[in-house]
């Protein structure tokens, strides 16, 4: 697949690990998907890694500052803005929080950390420099991102409003759409989860997805559920890194998700 070079308005555009331990978490991703790894300084004792696949960036990652303490390792995800300053002021209007208001990244762009109505997490990026990833939808590359909600409803309403998708209503499972492709998709917490807060979480496309589990084992990786068909979609699990990070690997076998 080509090289990305940008990202409309409203689409997924990067996804960034926050950890406990960065230098276990490097060797576990580059082993696992086959990344690359470059570290630039972002201030005294403090690095953020940009996970690279044929020298595009395929994810990013940091280790969790003392003023985050509490915070459980974890991917996020970022939206691509047109203001992130417009998305921040309209997320309030609509219910939701803005825990980290509009900052300039350096030269790179302009973000902004919001949390939905129910609770969920994620970012905004205004490109300047930086488009963000420029790999997706290959095998060790991002490809989807989903919704753990409790209230679909109040969900569809905030994200609908916020960044003009559409969604495709399902009992089981509602997909995210923009410009008419599937983006995203969001699911119902369960009660017999347990005490599941509402979250985003990451996939990442691999080649295969039994081999890739067994993989992540062997280097103390858990699975939380899968290996699992889904028919017409492809085959799925989700883990959680030696650090406690969820993220989804998937073997597409079928068109778009």
């Amino acid at each position: 697949m080509p090289n990305v070079t940008s990202h409309a308005p409203g689409s997924f555009c990067w996804v960034e690990l926050a950890t406990t331990d960065q230098a276990e978490a490097k060797r576990f991703y580059q082993s696992l998907f086959g990344w690359d790894a470059a570290d630039q300084s972002i201030g005294p004792d403090e690095t953020y890694t940009f996970f690279k696949q044929a020298g595009q960036d395929a994810a990013a990652g940091y280790r969790l500052r003392p003023d985050q303490k509490g915070v459980p390792p974890h991917w996020q995800v970022y939206v691509r803005v047109t203001s992130a300053d417009d998305a921040a002021s309209r997320a309030k209007e609509l219910g939701g929080t803005v825990l980290a208001p509009p900052f300039d990244v350096f030269d790179a762009g302009r973000m902004a950390v919001l949390q939905d109505p129910s609770g969920a997490v994620l970012a905004v990026w205004e490109a300047r420099r930086s488009p963000g990833l420029g790999v997706v939808d290959e095998p060790g590359a991002f490809c989807w991102a989903e919704l753990m909600a409790n209230d679909l409803a109040r969900s569809a309403t905030f994200y609908t409003s916020l960044f003009g998708w559409g969604s495709k209503d399902d009992p089981r499972y509602v997909e995210w759409t923009l410009g008419g492709r599937s983006i995203g998709g969001m699911i119902q917490i369960q009660k017999e989860w347990g005490e599941v807060p509402p979250h985003w979480l990451a996939y990442f496309q691999v080649a295969d997805c039994d081999r890739s589990v067994e993989k992540a084992k062997g280097m103390g990786a858990k699975v939380a559920m899968g290996p699992q068909d889904f028919p017409g979609v492809g085959r799925i699990a989700l883990l959680h890194d030696p650090q406690g990070a969820q993220f989804y690997v998937i073997k597409l076998t079928g068109v778009g998700h």
